[in-house]
């Protein structure tokens, strides 16, 4: 076999892998889901999984990977149409709300942490803090947030939203506590806007 083929395979066998894992994940959760059946259903062996992915826990670190980069996607989205400031509260609300999601709530937000240890050391969580602290840079050298270390209230603000994300889904009533959960991001957030006088 060529070996473009064989990446072309490789990657076709890892995206067939993810996805089943997504599914899978999503519907019984990680330590439900069996890895047998799971290869299975995409005619491939155990072998291949380990290959790809050195074993299960590293396949649940791609799915977490994968619907993290679609998180951020999506709160990106809810805070382009709005000016740095408010795009950038409105991108915290939107990853929070997220939680409600069922495949977020049980794959990121509750199999991710239990599995893999702590979400604010996943690499997708280190891309959405580099976002985070240019949106602060930016905030702050144009005067609207106090003269503040960009990094730490960059961590901050990005602990900030994780942790009420991971309330709202390990919660008992999800729906009453996102509202919450979002004034509060919000509220804590303005305390880091230049006082006017």
């Amino acid at each position: 076999m060529a070996p473009k083929r064989r990446i072309e395979t490789m990657e076709e066998n890892r995206a067939k892998l993810i996805s089943a894992a997504r599914k899978a994940f999503a519907e019984k959760g990680f330590a439900a889901a069996s890895m047998d059946e799971l290869t299975a259903d995409v005619g491939l062996t155990r072998g291949a999984l380990y290959h790809s992915f050195g074993d299960k826990k590293g396949l649940l670190a791609a799915v977490v990977a994968q619907i993290d980069g679609e998180m951020a996607g999506r709160a990106q989205e809810a805070g382009a149409a709005k000016g740095d400031w408010e795009g950038l509260l409105a991108e915290g609300a939107a990853y929070i709300a997220m939680a409600l999601d069922p495949e977020v709530q049980r794959i990121v937000l509750l199999d991710g942490p239990a599995f893999l240890g702590d979400p604010s050391q996943w690499p997708s969580q280190n891309v959405c803090l580099e976002v985070t602290k240019q949106a602060v840079a930016r905030l702050v050298s144009e005067g609207t947030l106090a003269p503040v270390d960009v990094e730490a209230a960059a961590r901050l603000l990005n602990g900030a939203a994780l942790n009420a994300a991971l309330w709202v889904a390990a919660s008992e009533e999800p729906q009453s506590v996102l509202p919450k959960a979002v004034e509060a991001f919000q509220l804590m957030a303005t305390g880091l806007l230049a006082k006017r006088s």
